[in-house]
């Protein structure tokens, strides 16, 4: 009993570790509370599966059985999600298994890493503006004119909708935070309306 207690006060605390740490690191557009409290019962529950299983080889046979005809279907978009998701795992693993150090050890080196690095990435977002052009000649002035204003550019869609209206998708990195140049856009002649949105890859916010 004083064994397992251990392994679930140090699971319980490693699980709000993990919890603080996708918290402060997730960079997509809607944050769930949900996935990361699962992330915690997840690591308790590793831990009392592996709890039983190391103290019967029976037990551990039928675990293995139960579990093998588990199927989890739910999409996970992104893949730092799944990161977290082994993270969980291999720490209950660990703490059902008693190896605490091991897991105590590991805990802070993974969390300062994707703290370090995780958040370094989001400092560089790329972000997708989308113009809206009623004269077509606009176009050239338009990518001159962002090429002054952002370290990268690059198109990623045109679209003419039969006259001259035209609409165009360029991935951009800003110099900075600084998105005053929309509205500069936006006023040049030509220009219907210009939109910025932050893009991650797979979708845009």
């Amino acid at each position: 009993m004083l064994d397992t207690a251990l392994s679930l006060g140090a699971a319980f605390v490693i699980g709000l570790f993990i919890f603080y740490v996708y918290q402060k690191t997730y960079s997509g557009v809607l944050y769930s509370r949900s996935f990361n409290v699962s992330l915690v019962a997840i690591l308790l529950v590793t831990t009392l599966v592996i709890s039983g299983v190391t103290s019967n080889v029976v037990l551990s046979l039928g675990m293995v059985g139960a579990l093998s005809i588990v199927r989890f279907r739910t999409a996970v978009k992104d893949p730092m999600d799944l990161v977290f998701l082994f993270w969980a795992i291999a720490e209950g693993i660990l703490c059902g298994a008693s190896l605490l150090p091991l897991a105590l050890l590991g805990c802070p080196v993974l969390g300062i890493f994707l703290l370090i690095f995780a958040n370094k990435q989001q400092k560089d977002n790329p972000y997708l503006i989308i113009i809206r052009l009623i004269d077509g000649d606009a176009e050239s002035r338009i990518e001159g004119f962002l090429r002054k204003e952002v370290k990268k550019m690059q198109l990623r869609s045109k679209t003419v909708n039969g006259g001259a209206d035209t609409e165009l998708i360029y991935e951009i990195r800003p110099n900075d935070s600084d998105s005053n140049f929309v509205n500069v856009i936006s006023k040049i002649e030509g220009v219907e309306s210009a939109v910025m949105v932050s893009y991650d890859g797979n979708f845009a916010a």
